[in-house]
This record gives C-alpha cells, structure tokens and sequence, in this order.
C-alpha cells in the first residue's frame, strides 16, 4: 500500500478559496493520507487564524507557524506572542517555516539572520522541531546553525524545499537535519538536486508538495496542490531504483516521526 504525507503545503491560501474542499478531496483520493499546513503571522495579511481553523476541522492535518525570512521586518514582540500562543495548540508540530532568503531579499540580511536565530531559541526552548527555508543564504545557514548547536540551542528539523547538491544535504544532515524533496527534483535541470534525492539516506528524506509553488513536472506553471504529490513521488522512486510500497512506507515513518509520531504508534 501506497500512502504519503506532504510535509509542507498552504491549501490555506486564497489560491485554493473557491475550490479548497475539491482539492482536499482530490489528495485524499490520491494516496496522500495527512498534510501539514504552514501559518506565518507576519505576513501582510496573517493567516494564523485560517490555517488554524482548517487543521482543527480536518484530524488528517496538522500546522507549522513561524516567520518566513521574507516578513522578517515585520517580526515584533506582538508577533512572538502570537507565535507562542499558537505553538502550544495541539495540532501544531514544527516551527516554520523560518530561515534565510538571500535571492529576493525582501528583508534586510541582518535582520533575517536575527529573527532566525531568535526562532531557533524559542523553539528549542519549547522543544518544537523547525522547519527552514534557505535560499541562497547556504553558508550563513550553517553558520547560525553550528552556533546554535554549540549552545543546545539547536532542535531537530526539516530542510523545507531542498533545493542544493548532495554535499550540502550532508552538512545539514550531520547537523540533525531531515531534507525534503519538493517538486523540483522532477526539473529537467536539476541535476544537482537528482544527485542528492540518490544519496540521502532513506531514513532522513521527506517529500512535500509546497502547493500552491512549485508544480513538478509534468504539471509545471499549473497551481500546486497535494494529489501533485505522487509525481514527485515516482521521481523520486526513479532515482532512488525503489518501489513504491518501500519507499512510501519509509518515507511515512519519517514525516510521522518528527510531525506525528502518534500515528507510528497507531499501527
């Protein structure tokens, strides 16, 4: 049996407003048996308050919430508040998605590594694994990171969206880091990115979708949503020489342990 779990999508989005339950319905059909839904309460129009609303109306979702590097500017003592407050719902699980954009720079550089650094604190303080995003900002990342983990100050966590070769995956690999797979591993020039879904051991992958971005192919410049899934999946049970029951399975065990362990209990 096939089952799969998108660690990281945002059906919550307004791009999903008027046909959210269809797409629900569709990834259920699919094999895509949970998602997790991520909030950031520093964007132009928070969206806590609807991520939330959505996880509490459906058990087979689950939420993140944390500042995206590109609200960093926007990061106050009210929205930490707001973080806190929703980190200690029971259906929220990770930390994120909080990191490093250095390609749009949408907030200065020396804040974003601020605000990253003060989220990591927080969530270790709260035993609340993170979820990062980094884009082209690789060595700061690891550099913040390795810090935080000389003070204990560094939880478990995802790399969100993994998009850089298999000796960058090694690094954040030995600093505790998970590394999911998105849509584009299936792009025809990530060549890179093909070479680290092969070399990643099979107990530290995740897949994701990142709906409504990031479209694999053969769907690409269509919205996302997580029935895409399964093509990422394939991709990756391509270049993996996998089936798909065992990949699928491992895959599950690993997005449960860190997301939703309950559920590795369950069975």
């Amino acid at each position: 049996m096939v089952r799969l779990f998108d660690s990281h999508c945002h059906i919550a989005d307004p791009a999903f407003s008027e046909d959210l339950d269809a797409v629900i319905d569709r990834f259920r059909a699919s094999g895509v048996e949970r998602a997790l839904v991520v909030a950031d309460p520093a964007e132009e129009e928070p969206n806590q308050e609807r991520v939330f609303r959505l996880v509490e109306r459906h058990d087979f979702l689950y939420a993140a919430i944390g500042v995206h590097p590109h609200n960093a500017e926007r990061y106050s003592d009210r929205i930490e508040e707001t973080l806190l407050a929703y980190i200690a719902h029971p259906k929220c699980r990770l930390w994120g998605e909080i990191g490093l954009d250095y390609y749009y720079d949408l907030s200065e550089r020396s804040v974003q590594r601020e605000v990253f650094g003060r989220q990591l604190a927080l969530a270790a303080e709260k035993g609340m694994p993170v979820q990062l995003h980094v884009r082209e900002a690789h060595g700061d990342c690891m550099e913040i990171l390795r810090a935080h983990a000389a003070r204990g100050t560094l939880s478990r966590g995802i790399m969100h969206c993994f998009s850089g070769a298999g000796e960058t995956a090694r690094v954040y690999l030995g600093l505790g880091m998970m590394i999911s797979f998105s849509g584009a591993v299936t792009f025809k020039n990530a060549a890179r990115l093909a070479e680290a879904a092969q070399t990643v051991p099979a107990d530290r992958m995740l897949i994701e979708t990142d709906s409504p971005y990031l479209s694999p192919v053969p769907l690409r410049g269509r919205r996302n949503e997580p029935a895409h899934i399964v093509h990422t999946f394939e991709r990756l049970c391509q270049l993996r020489g996998e089936t798909p029951e065992a990949l699928s399975e491992q895959l599950w065990k690993n997005t449960c342990g860190i997301i939703a362990p309950e559920l590795l209990r369950e069975r």
